[in-house]
């Protein structure tokens, strides 16, 4: 009675493929190859043969480059050891070649900053919106153009207005019949005038005077650059119309992105500091103000507003700023440098050296990062030996050889 054995089909390609160093050179006959077991067939083709680094589908029985890229094959030695990520042995001379180094893990205090980018703003908190607090006419102007620097007190311009002016006459009234400037008519006389935007300083005047005026003086309420004029003289203006937008640049906001795994170190109050390419060498520090309640849709990040003294006006809104925000210090961490791991998107690896030049990749679970240190919160112990240079050719390779090994379980 005939028996059929079913090879998956991609089983056998592979072992058809290793019938073959180049396209069209078989090493070994399909007569020969079909005499053999699929498990004897998969031990033989597990000798030790010659691989690209760069292509590890590129096997030969002998030394060679590679058809692809021209790379010196190297020996693929399979340990003996079984495992989801086996050890590699790799010669001496091949060590040097790749330049391997290594670094021991330590325990060390771990600086947390985020580093990030951001642009100035103005300090919302500062800007003064001027708006007329009845309809009239804009007299007189002094400002004639954005962008001009203005002290409080300094004199803006001029209003007319025939409520302001009723309200005048109606002040000098109270003031004739009660005979008491402290009476509760005149006050309120003096505070309908205040709530039309008559100052303290002009209604003294007119209380000393007793003579209306047609014309009262607008005054700047604030320091500050004048960032949006809307008024221009002889304009009429009403009340939901603004003069014009003074802002104070004393104080800043700078506001940054910051990704979505960074957020756990953020909160209020935080130290921060810029820079900016207008002024090489100098920094600014300040605080983080606050943190937005929700996270960008397309970017995933969060939204961070920081706040910066700026008594020197040499930060202006809209520059560019490099962001550093300080956590703090995180004492006795295991770190390993940031460019010993491997990530693929589904496991993050580190390639440790047990010694006489065999390799072995751990997958390791990952903290914080800061700068060029990442925390290890298990995987690895202080004292191992991880290689910093040359680990994603070591990590290729394992993987081949623990395909094989499935391969030969099989």
């Amino acid at each position: 009675m005939s028996r059929y054995f079913f090879i998956p089909l991609p089983f056998a390609f592979l072992i058809l493929a290793g019938c073959f160093d180049e396209p069209g050179e078989p090493t070994e006959s399909l007569a020969e190859a079909s005499d053999d077991t699929v498990l004897e067939h998969a031990r033989k083709h597990m000798d030790p043969k010659y691989v690209c680094p760069m292509h590890p589908q590129i096997i030969k029985n002998e030394e060679g480059s590679c058809p692809i890229c021209g790379m010196d094959l190297v020996p693929k030695m399979i340990d003996p050891n079984t495992g989801k990520h086996p050890a590699v042995s790799v010669k001496g001379e091949i060590i040097q070649s790749m330049g391997l180094r290594t670094e021991v893990v330590r325990k060390d205090t771990l600086w947390r900053f985020i580093r990030t980018v951001g642009r100035v703003d103005y300090n919302e908190t500062k800007l003064i919106h001027l708006h007329p607090r009845a309809e009239g006419w804009m007299e007189s102007l002094m400002i004639r153009s954005e962008g001009e620097q203005v002290s409080k007190g300094d004199k803006l311009g001029t209003f007319y207005s025939p409520e302001i002016l009723s309200a005048q006459v109606d002040f000098f009234v109270a003031m004739e019949q009660s005979g008491n400037i402290r009476s509760s008519r005149v006050e309120k006389a003096r505070n309908r005038l205040r709530i039309l935007g008559v100052d303290d300083s002009t209604i003294r005047q007119l209380e000393k005077d007793r003579d209306t005026r047609n014309a009262l003086p607008v005054y700047a309420p604030g320091d500050g650059i004048v960032t949006m004029l809307g008024a221009r003289e002889g304009m009429f203006l009403k009340p939901d119309m603004e003069m014009m937008t003074i802002a104070d640049l004393s104080s800043v906001w700078v506001m940054v992105d910051v990704y979505e795994h960074q957020i756990g170190w953020l909160k209020e109050g935080l130290t921060a500091e810029i820079s900016v390419p207008a002024w090489p060498g100098k920094s600014w520090e300040g605080k983080v103000d606050y943190i937005y309640p929700e996270l960008d849709l397309k970017s995933r990040t969060l939204r961070v507003r920081l706040e910066f003294p700026n008594p020197d006006r040499q930060l202006k809104p809209n520059m560019f700023a490099e962001v550093k925000i300080y956590g703090g210090p995180q004492a006795d961490r295991l770190l390993i440098p940031a460019e010993a791991l491997i990530r693929t998107g589904e496991r993050d690896t580190v390639v440790t050296a047990l010694g006489e030049g065999r390799f072995q990749p751990v997958d390791v679970v990952v903290g914080a990062r800061s700068n060029d240190s990442i925390e290890i919160l298990s995987g690895l112990e202080a004292g191992d030996e991880i290689v910093t240079s040359g680990q994603f050719l070591i990590d290729s390779e394992s993987s081949l050889q623990a395909s094989f090994q499935r391969m030969a379980g099989e």
